[in-house]
């Protein structure tokens, strides 16, 4: 990402943070609290989408043998 749209959805989402917490600072600090949080969100995010994407094939595993016991139960082992 270029630096200059780091500014931009840095300055946004800043300017929507400090809002949202009303909070009065100017457009320095607002800038950089909006960089910051934007380093810090997207570091966040990508180890739980790692995290997470190594999960899902495990809850899909699991979901797939739910779903396949349902059927058999069902249609093929009769009472």
């Amino acid at each position: 990402m270029s630096v200059i749209l780091l500014v931009i959805i840095g300055a946004a989402a800043g300017f929507l943070a400090t809002r949202l917490m009303n909070i009065e600072a100017g457009i320095v600090p607002t800038v950089g609290i909006g960089i910051a949080g934007a380093l810090l969100g997207g570091l966040v995010l990508q180890v739980l989408l790692r995290i997470m994407g190594a999960m899902a094939g495990f809850v899909g595993a699991v979901l797939g043998a739910l779903l396949l016991i349902w059927l058999w139960q069902t249609y093929v082992k009769k009472p």
